[in-house]
């Protein structure tokens, strides 16, 4: 039997290049969140993935994946990722992580969507301006995969040029530089 493809079509350009304006602060806000480096760098990375699966947004699936690849990260690491909790691959900081970006990233699914018990268990990993880091990566993660997956951004079409010539950034060169000073 044939498997049948589907040829993802966009509804409209990334609205960032629609609306010139909002593209500096997004990349700005992408280059702050590069900042954060080490182990502490990349379970954000790891979170963000997350939160990117959970939303269905391929392509951030596809950039989270690219950044990881680049910061050395495994395969197995990579399809694991999914199934976390069932998973030895990764560690106490990256697990608080994956929690905490499940929860902000489910925030209707239960009564108390982050609740004292996983904070703390994250804030016992990660220190103050790490944990501000996590909170504002996975909301910034958030709001791509809500504007991508609303518009039907298609990953191969993200570098494109649009017809104006103009090619919107996903900052692909940041992303290889904070890989590159981010390789453990």
């Amino acid at each position: 039997m044939a498997m049948s493809t589907v040829a993802p079509k966009s509804r409209l350009k990334n609205p960032a290049t629609i609306i010139p304006e909002a593209m500096a602060p997004l990349q700005a806000l992408g280059q702050l969140l590069g900042q954060l480096q080490g182990p502490a760098g990349r379970a954000l990375s790891l979170a963000m993935l997350r939160a990117s699966q959970l939303n269905g947004c391929a392509l951030c699936l596809d950039g989270s994946c690219q950044l990881l690849r680049g910061l050395g990260e495994s395969e197995e690491r990579l399809f694991a990722v999914s199934a976390w909790r069932e998973s030895t691959r990764f560690t106490a900081p990256e697990r608080a992580a994956l929690a905490l970006s499940e929860a902000m990233t489910r925030l209707s699914d239960r009564s108390d969507p982050v609740p004292d018990s996983l904070w703390d268990e994250a804030a016992r990993h990660f220190a103050e301006r790490e944990l501000a880091f996590l909170v504002l990566g996975i909301a910034t993660i958030n709001l791509y995969n809500r504007v991508n997956v609303t518009t039907r951004q298609v990953a191969q079409d993200w570098g494109a040029a649009d017809a104006s010539g103009s090619a919107p950034k996903w900052d692909a060169e940041a992303a290889k530089q904070w890989a590159a000073k981010n390789k453990t």
